[in-house]
């Protein structure tokens, strides 16, 4: 608007042929042919306050991967939480938008179909604000917004955002929680506070404002803020230790790891996985490294990232055309936590094996 003794020599070449297996395979993903990926999403550029007759310019953001590239665009009218989207007739392909009448009450975003000769993906743009249901009735000029930090134990504050309309104007405040950025509802909560709950970790939280007037009701969103952690850090030992502090005899482990969507439906839905590395003590890691591929290798494979001060990190991973999707299969992925400029065989580093389902 990322030296054995010499009995146990047969088992370590296993090991470290497993190990450069591995390696190859990681690395030949760099190599491979891939469906776009979305590296800044889609976005629409308009002049507050939106209304019938606000023409919305869209940008298609940016991608990268084997090229070409061909792009499909659409214009989608959402309702007051930009969610249950809908295709508007006769625009496909069009940078620019009208708002009509028919978009009244909803938002709207645009929708951008990247292809290539690997395969497709979809990204979209964030909502308008919601267009007036008629002159005088409130039309936003500025978002709310929520102050604060996401933190179990802490408040977060609301504002109204900017309106103009037909004086008075009245707010209501209703708070929402959030699984991903187009997935959100209602949690119960009014009023322009919010005290972060256990139940939130892991959540996202966005306000919605009602401002109404003599003229009518117009919703409002905010960006959701970041993700919801613990105030100790979130998992099993109380605040997060750096890697750096590992001595001999530690070990980092790869405490958990959650696909979204699981189980997998298709191929163009990018696999968002959040990884989760402690230390052998329970501690939560920061600033480990941390890789994952897919065995055999069906998806993108991301360039490996640190852990962030909640011993997490997040990737995004595009299946490939031949990932398997099946019902009753799965695909396995190897996930390793390390300390980098560290040897692959020694060190702190951990390992495991994990897999997600697919449904066809």
């Amino acid at each position: 608007m990322v030296r054995m003794p010499r009995y146990a020599l047969s088992g370590a070449l296993v090991v470290l042929g497993a190990t450069i297996a591995l390696l190859v395979a990681s690395g030949a993903t760099g190599r491979s042919q891939a469906a776009p990926t979305n590296t800044k999403e889609p976005s629409i550029l308009y002049v507050y306050p939106i209304k019938i007759g606000t023409v919305l310019n869209g940008n298609k953001g940016e991608w990268s991967s084997t090229t070409p590239i061909s792009y499909y665009t659409t214009w989608q009218r959402c309702d007051t939480n930009a969610q249950a989207c809908q295709k508007i007739a006769n625009v496909e392909n069009k940078a620019t938008y009208t708002v009509v009448g028919a978009d009244a009450g909803h938002t709207i975003r645009f929708y951008v179909t990247a292809s290539n000769k690997d395969g497709k993906t979809t990204a979209h743009s964030n909502a308008t604000s919601v267009v007036p249901n008629g002159p005088g009735a409130p039309a936003e000029t500025a978002p709310p917004k929520i102050k604060g930090e996401a933190v179990v134990g802490k408040t977060l504050t609301a504002t109204t955002g900017s309106w103009t309309g037909t004086q008075p104007i009245s707010y209501t405040f209703k708070w929402q929680s959030c699984t991903s950025s187009t997935s959100c509802a209602n949690n119960g909560a009014s009023g322009n506070t919010y005290d972060v709950a256990s139940a939130d970790v892991g959540k996202r939280i966005r306000v919605k404002v009602l401002a109404k007037n003599a003229d009518g009701e117009t919703p409002g969103l905010s960006d959701p803020t970041a993700t919801v952690t613990s105030s100790g850090g979130g998992g099993g030992g109380g605040s997060s230790v750096p890697v750096s502090s590992l001595v001999a005899g530690d070990r980092l482990v790869v405490e958990s790891v959650q696909f979204n969507p699981n189980p997998v439906t298709s191929t163009s839905t990018p696999i968002q996985v959040k990884i989760r590395i402690t230390d052998n003590k329970n501690k939560l890691v920061r600033g480990a490294f941390v890789s994952i591929v897919s065995t055999p290798v069906r998806t993108s494979t991301p360039t490996a990232a640190p852990t962030d001060s909640n011993g997490i990190v997040i990737y995004s991973i595009q299946p490939r055309p031949d990932f398997l999707i099946k019902t009753g299969f799965s695909t396995q992925f190897y996930v390793k936590a390390y300390r980098e400029g560290e040897p692959t065989l020694a060190g702190v580093s951990g390992g495991r094996l994990v897999q997600v389902a697919t449904q066809g």
